[in-house]
């Protein structure tokens, strides 16, 4: 299946968001871990957070979460750490290419029960669960933030709590540090005692109330349709939290380059508010930025700066080599469709310089099984009208009412077969 997507002229429309993916599935974790009777407000509805709600009711033997990173490598560390039987945990074949050798290893030093079903090093995993004494621990501070926050979550429950030593540097950080603001928020005892070192308390969880606040990564698409936009644009952007703990809220200052104005509705301290983002006028010859810290973000602003014809050089990328494709690979191909020769170097890095190639007449941009190519590559529309997208059903991984949303806002989506 293909969606055609046509762009309206001008755009002045109220969006809600869809609730964090990220909080969503971090407060999962941890209320399964406090024994929680009052399940989180608010919790996100794609596809990623549901096979977590569906593991943690129904507990199965075997427990599939499809496509979803975050819930393999965060049931992984949970299923160790919990005595509840032995269970098998799988994916997608895509899930079972994605490493998970890091993680297991550390859960292994420290006690934990996990053998591999297939290939050594990847899912699926078979987990036996049983109380972990802890102790200290030590992994790649540049890998993904996932391992690192999978087992920061299950220290609390460890007879000893934990001490972890991350080597090298650290990569994703704002990740880690919404980890621990959700861990404490639900009464964890953590802190970074070093620059590397993060010492979790063996104190228990305790059942808390909890609302999730709406999703900063999920706004970075409108902040690329604003951009591409007229300046007599604008959009409205409901539950949003100014001085958010998500990594990706950093977009709003990017975009600020970028031509793209945002105002925060009055409200009182941490709590969710109305965002109006304006167009205004702004020029910037080139951006060089490292993404080190927000990975999620770089489909979006590849496709918004080569369209803007904003030259760049994103650097911190080499995390997208093992995301739900091959990112890096992924961009250089669709965008060559669209005229754009993107380049990489050995660093991972996605450098345009300006250069162009004649656009295909009727591009069709592939997903690859990757929300993110779908969500990034649609407001291109408003530069090729009749932009086709594949398998665009792909959004539901993370933001599932994508296509109702750019309807509402009078784009144009035409089913193709």
């Amino acid at each position: 299946m293909r969606y055609s997507i046509t762009a309206p002229n001008h755009i002045d429309t109220t969006i809600l968001l869809p609730a964090s993916k990220s909080i969503s599935n971090r407060a999962l974790i941890i209320h399964a871990l406090a024994n929680g009777n009052e399940m989180p407000q608010n919790l996100s509805d794609c596809d990623d957070t549901e096979v977590i709600v569906r593991a943690l009711k129904d507990n199965p033997y075997k427990i599939d979460i499809k496509a979803g990173g975050t819930a393999m490598r965060f049931m992984t560390a949970y299923l160790a750490v919990t005595p509840s039987g032995e269970h098998e945990l799988t994916g997608t074949e895509r899930m079972q290419h994605r490493p998970i050798g890091p993680l297991v290893d550390a859960l292994r030093r420290l006690g934990a029960k996990i053998e591999y079903k297939k290939a050594e090093g990847y899912p699926p995993l078979l987990i036996e669960g049983r109380q972990l004494d802890g102790g200290v621990v030590e992994m790649e501070g540049n890998i993904s933030s996932q391992y690192i926050s999978a087992m920061l979550m299950a220290g609390p429950v460890m007879r000893h709590g934990m001490e972890l030593h991350l080597t090298g540097d650290i990569i994703s950080r704002p990740y880690i540090d919404l980890t621990l603001c959700t861990m404490r928020d639900f009464g964890a005892e953590v802190e970074w005692t070093g620059p590397n070192t993060i010492q979790v308390q063996p104190r228990s969880y305790r059942q808390t109330p909890y609302f999730i606040e709406n999703d900063w990564s999920a706004a970075s698409y409108w902040y690329e349709i604003l951009s591409l936009c007229d300046d007599d644009s604008s959009v409205r952007l409901d539950g949003l939290t100014d001085g958010s703990r998500q990594g990706d809220s950093v977009a709003r200052y990017l975009f600020s380059m970028l031509g793209v104005k945002t105002t925060f509705g009055v409200t009182e301290k941490g709590v969710p508010t109305t965002v109006k983002l304006n167009r205004h006028h702004t020029v910037i010859p080139r951006i060089v930025f490292d993404f080190v810290n927000q990975p999620d973000l770089a489909q979006t602003f590849v496709v918004t700066c080569a369209l803007l014809n904003i030259p760049f050089h994103f650097k911190g990328l080499h995390t997208l080599r093992i995301k739900e494709t091959d990112r890096i690979e992924a961009l250089k191909t669709e965008m060559r469709k669209l005229g754009f020769l993107v380049e990489s170097n050995e660093s991972n890095d996605l450098i345009w310089d300006g250069e162009r190639c004649d656009p295909m007449p009727h591009p069709v941009i592939m997903t690859y099984e990757d929300h993110r190519m779908a969500l990034a590559f649609a407001p291109a529309a408003i530069k090729f009208p009749g932009l086709r997208i594949d398998t665009p059903t792909v959004v539901t991984k993370s933001y599932p009412r994508y296509w109702e949303d750019l309807k509402k806002a009078g784009f144009k989506i035409e089913e193709e077969p």
